[in-house]
């Protein structure tokens, strides 16, 4: 004869909003991540605004945008859309831009301070610094060094 005995349930995890898998509580850090703004739909005419604070030139922008100097004239006849990776760039440069108004006053102050490639502890900084990501970020730091009236 077979001894018929009652199955036990699998224990599973409670099922809560607020609790992850493994039953503790979501990390404050990943609620804090900010999304970024899309940025499809970037036309010529919003990065025309941004271009228009400082004396960039147009290859000096071509340059930052990782785009050819033609490009930009194609976007401005058309008032065409940039790829998400350029506009992405350009609202990052933006944000640079406003950080240097708001450390030295005005947009004609901060383009000749990075013209004039100021030193910092990561080593000099120049116009090329804000081609690259990592180039972006040492002119933010120096930027909040300034501000906080720290030395290089």
């Amino acid at each position: 004869m077979k001894k018929i005995t009652a199955k036990k349930k699998p224990v599973g995890y409670k099922t809560n909003a607020a609790l992850s898998k493994t039953e503790e509580p979501i990390a404050p850090y990943y609620r804090s991540v900010k999304v970024v703004a899309a940025v499809k739909d970037f036309t010529y005419s919003e990065f025309k605004k941004i271009a228009d604070k400082v004396a960039f030139t147009q290859a000096e922008w071509a340059a930052i945008l990782h785009v050819s100097e033609r490009t930009l004239q194609r976007y401005a006849k058309n008032n065409g859309v940039f790829a998400p990776i350029n506009a992405q760039r350009a609202l990052q440069i933006a944000k640079v831009i406003e950080m240097g108004k708001t450390t030295f006053g005005s947009f004609d102050t901060f383009y000749s301070w990075i013209k004039r490639k100021p030193y910092s502890l990561e080593g000099n900084l120049s116009f090329e610094s804000l081609t690259t990501a990592e180039g972006i970020e040492k002119v933010i730091t120096q930027l909040h060094r300034i501000q906080h009236g720290l030395f290089a």
